[in-house]
């Protein structure tokens, strides 16, 4: 069924181990400043396209059978951006939750924000509120958008927290174990990332998801944003499949 779903551009298909799925996919939705520009166009319309995109893949990751996927959609580094493009970034993650919230609640896809939503505006959090509100009982593909979200900057507010419920005899320092941090960052349930995407040539990670992707898989294309399809998702598990995963053991002989 998969490879009739997805194909490539040329006659081959992918071929998809379909027991073999990552659970949690993350991608940095990066490029689209740059596909504007190859296209004498302003950098708003990038932005644009790459936010059609993300609803093509959001159906394609649940067909194939990822369990969650966290996207990179505005780091606590974007602010540094001029005022305009903040402004415009802030309107499209608004506009797209009002065109999409539906859609994805049909198809029983549950949406979570992930990042200090309490540092975006009031009519942001109510939207973002509402969305969790209305996806939260859905028990498809879990889509984490990370808004206002920095890496390190999750990892100091979950050490504020518990030093906070160890000084007030609520947690005891034994009991802090990798499993306890895990449980407490934004991504709760899907902490650990298996695969992560990064499209538009650059190779890191910009400060996405420093502890989830300790163990993960990654994978690189030249492609910008807006030119990902769902082929270019099945080409990225496909090599995810052919790597095999020690988690720092060693090969079985």
């Amino acid at each position: 069924m998969l490879r009739k779903l997805f194909k490539r551009h040329t006659s081959s298909t992918v071929n998809i181990d379909e027991h073999n799925v990552p659970r949690h996919v993350a991608i940095i939705m990066d490029g689209n400043g740059r596909w504007a520009k190859r296209r004498g166009m302003p950098r708003s319309m990038g932005h644009r396209a790459g936010a059609d995109v993300l609803k093509e893949i959001v159906t394609a990751a649940d067909e194939i059978g990822v369990k969650a996927l966290t996207v990179y959609g505005f780091s606590t580094e974007n602010w540094k951006r001029p005022e305009q493009e903040v402004s415009l970034l802030m309107a499209l993650i608004k506009e797209y939750l009002q065109k999409n919230v539906q859609y994805m609640h049909e198809h029983n896809v549950r949406i979570r924000f992930i990042g200090y939503i309490q540092g975006l505006s009031e009519e942001l959090q109510t939207i973002i509120s509402d969305s969790e509100a209305l996806t939260k009982n859905n028990t498809g593909l879990t889509l984490q958008l990370a808004i206002n979200y920095g890496g390190r900057d999750e990892i100091v507010r979950t050490v504020q927290g518990i030093a906070q419920s160890v000084l007030e005899g609520q947690l005891a320092v034994q009991d802090i174990t990798e499993q306890y941090v895990s449980s407490h960052l934004y991504t709760q349930e899907f902490s650990d990332v298996d695969l992560l995407i990064r499209p538009s040539k650059d190779y890191r990670i910009s400060n996405f998801l420093l502890w989830q992707l300790a163990y993960a898989e990654f994978w690189f294309t030249d492609l910008h944003w807006p030119d990902f399809t769902k082929e270019t998702l099945l080409e990225a598990i496909a090599a995810y499949q052919k790597r095999e995963r020690r988690f720092g053991g060693l090969q079985e002989e």
